[in-house]
């Protein structure tokens, strides 16, 4: 059975489906959503070498500078296997600033079972949360396709990028080339 370690999200239910039937362990920084393993990504150098068979990561490395981001990618490369990879989603800054075009930066971008988006928080960070306190909110780095390539390919061989409409960017970096049957598996 594979073993996928999903960053930033305790909730099972927010991995995509070709991960479902995969065992799972979750980390946050967060000890209120009860993740299994308590530790700020930028510390993962620390967590037991090559476990795992695949990191999950949406929405999450745009709240780290982009100076930590080596740290971050580099504690994913360490806790994969020498087969795994990482699967990373962030917002797709470029999308982003041509769909702004004609809008206002509060306008709805789109909207989400938390309720409407604005373009103003897909740039810096979801509003309500980070006028409420909570700063982990905010982003600090924005990607494109060029740029989240660019800083995956550090640790990892091989990187694939693609965008959807919705704004999103989507990102496989493996530790090592992947077989035919792991591209098939995951839809690639």
């Amino acid at each position: 059975m594979s073993l996928l370690l999903n960053v930033g999200s305790a909730n099972s239910k927010d991995v995509p489906a070709i991960y479902r039937r995969w065992d799972q362990h979750s980390l946050d920084i967060d000890p209120d959503v009860k993740p299994d393993i308590v530790c700020d990504a930028r510390d993962m150098l620390r967590l037991p070498p090559a476990k795992y068979d695949a990191v999950y990561c949406s929405h999450c490395l745009e709240h780290f500078h982009r100076h930590e981001l080596p740290r971050v990618l580099a504690g994913f490369a360490h806790v994969l296997k020498p087969s795994g990879f990482t699967h990373v989603i962030v917002p797709n800054m470029q999308a982003v600033v041509e769909a702004m075009v004609g809008h206002d930066i509060h306008d709805t971008f789109y909207v989400s079972a938390g309720g409407p988006i604005t373009f103003h928080d897909v740039i810096y960070g979801w509003g309500r949360q980070v006028a409420g306190g909570n700063s982990y909110y905010c982003h600090k780095t924005g990607f494109t396709e060029k740029s989240l390539a660019k800083v995956l390919r550090a640790d990892f061989s091989t990187v694939m990028t693609a965008a959807d409409h919705l704004g999103n960017l989507y990102a496989f970096g493996f530790k090592q080339k992947p077989t035919r049957e792991r591209m098939r598996s995951l839809g690639l």
